[in-house]
């Protein structure tokens, strides 16, 4: 009896709830100023608006034209909790990911959802097995909600990090590369496609991206600070400060490009020892706590046996 109590009590919270981020919704949804002028300002389409295709990402079109709306305020409440929409933009750049950031946003709640209906399951089982407060059962639905949301965000930073560190590694290779095609008598533009269409990896993808905006008619030097800008690594940004120099000032290139590998080479073997010296005591662990209590029991336990024997 006392468990289905708590079941209900538990059950009228989350619908009070419900009805609660319900009404808060409508109540946010007033037109803004920008809303009221935007028809009035924008370039007006000539096909019918009934007639033209709407974008859908999920199997059920109907659902999501529905769900759209709640969606996008969810998101930019979310932006109070986790990073802004601008933050938020560079880290999907950072990260290579195609998706815009009302998509992540919605992939997040997702996620938030997704925690607080594990976390409602595990209070609602306490609740029936030990009987615990309601104030701490509420407490541990909404942690786990939040850190659903929390994880989410979390994971595409480390993507973030894992894309530009595979970058870092290839960067001396390409630009190895860059500086024989140059010393071999080609420009520029020329390095960057043969690299960008004879490599693979992150790196060369960035650099077709770049080559396609100076197709464009975008300057070379300006779609290099692009590229840096996208990427946040600092030999990055040394190597298109280094490239537009040389562009603009007429020094050999070739040159520049290989000390800018050797560096990030030397960069490179630098952390590593860093991180070998960091990684020094961890790895004292095992020999301490496992290779060291083998060894001194098989040196003791025979002579422990002997004099067993003895007795």
């Amino acid at each position: 009896m006392i468990g289905v109590s708590w079941v209900g009590v538990t059950i009228g919270a989350l619908a009070g709830i419900g009805v609660l981020l319900v009404v808060a919704g409508l109540r946010g949804r007033a037109i803004s100023l920008d809303e009221r002028l935007a028809p009035y300002l924008r370039e007006r389409d000539a096909t019918s608006t009934l007639l033209r295709d709407q974008p859908v990402h999920t199997p059920f079109p109907t659902l999501e034209r529905l769900v759209a709306p709640w969606v996008g305020d969810a998101g930019r409440a979310l932006e109070r909790f986790g990073s802004t929409r601008s933050e938020l933009s560079r880290t999907l750049q950072r990260a290579g990911r195609s998706d815009t950031v009302e998509q992540f946003r919605a992939r997040q709640l997702v996620w938030g959802v997704l925690g607080l209906a594990a976390g409602t399951s595990f209070a609602v089982l306490l609740a029936a097995t030990r009987g615990s407060s309601v104030v701490s059962l509420v407490l541990l639905a909404v942690v786990c909600g939040v850190g659903g949301d929390l994880a989410c965000d979390q994971m595409l930073g480390r993507a973030a990090r894992r894309r530009e560190s595979r970058m870092l590694a290839e960067f001396p290779t390409v630009a190895e590369l860059l500086a024989l095609a140059v010393g071999a008598g080609e420009g520029p533009v020329a390095a960057l496609e043969r690299v960008a269409t004879t490599a693979r990896g992150e790196l060369s993808g960035e650099l077709a991206a770049t080559l396609a905006s100076v197709r464009s008619g975008v300057p070379l030097t300006r779609a290099l600070e692009d590229l840096a800008d996208r990427t946040a690594l600092a030999s990055l940004t040394r190597f298109a400060e280094g490239v537009a120099v040389a562009v603009e000032r007429g020094t050999p290139l070739a040159d520049v490009l290989r000390s800018q590998a050797q560096d990030v080479r030397e960069s490179g073997r630098r952390a590593l020892m860093e991180e070998g010296g960091r990684k020094e005591v961890l790895m004292m662990v095992p020999v301490v706590f496992l290779i060291l209590p083998v060894t001194v029991v098989f040196a003791v336990f025979p002579s422990i046996a002997t004099l067993r024997i003895g007795f």
